[in-house]
């Protein structure tokens, strides 16, 4: 009995030594690891209501930014006034640039809407080239 213990055990710790060697230490050990703590990790953010909360109102924020600073383009983009065009510029360059983070950003995070995105929530800002 004490010899069939001995051998389960020798086995045991075996198998956790090779397990751990194999997924530290092997690229494909590790990749596996990954996927599987990434889909972890997917999972937890699709299910809590706390990042969807932050990654709305982060879009949210974004979009309200995009729209002043749209806004205060088109107010002095036609402006005789070289100091209001100047701020008409400096409203396009934010407004691109929050474009483009945004979409950056919805790319990250489409896994918390997985296609449910709310209406108030754009998909993708289109830069104004104009």
């Amino acid at each position: 009995m004490n010899k069939v213990l001995y051998t389960l055990v020798i086995i045991i710790l075996t198998l956790a030594l090779a397990a751990g060697v194999f997924f530290t230490f092997f690229p494909q050990g590790r990749a596996m690891w990954n996927t599987y703590q990434n889909s972890l990790h997917k999972i937890d953010d699709r299910t809590t209501y706390e990042q969807r909360k932050l990654v709305e109102d982060t879009c949210r924020s974004m979009i309200a930014s995009w729209n002043a600073d749209i806004l205060i383009y088109k107010q002095y983009r036609k402006s005789d006034s070289p100091e209001k065009q100047s701020w008409a510029e400096e409203a396009l360059m934010r407004a691109n640039k929050t474009a483009v983070t945004y979409n950056e950003y919805i790319l990250k995070n489409s896994y918390v809407f997985q296609g449910n995105i709310p209406d108030d929530i754009y998909a993708v800002i289109t830069p104004i080239t104009d």
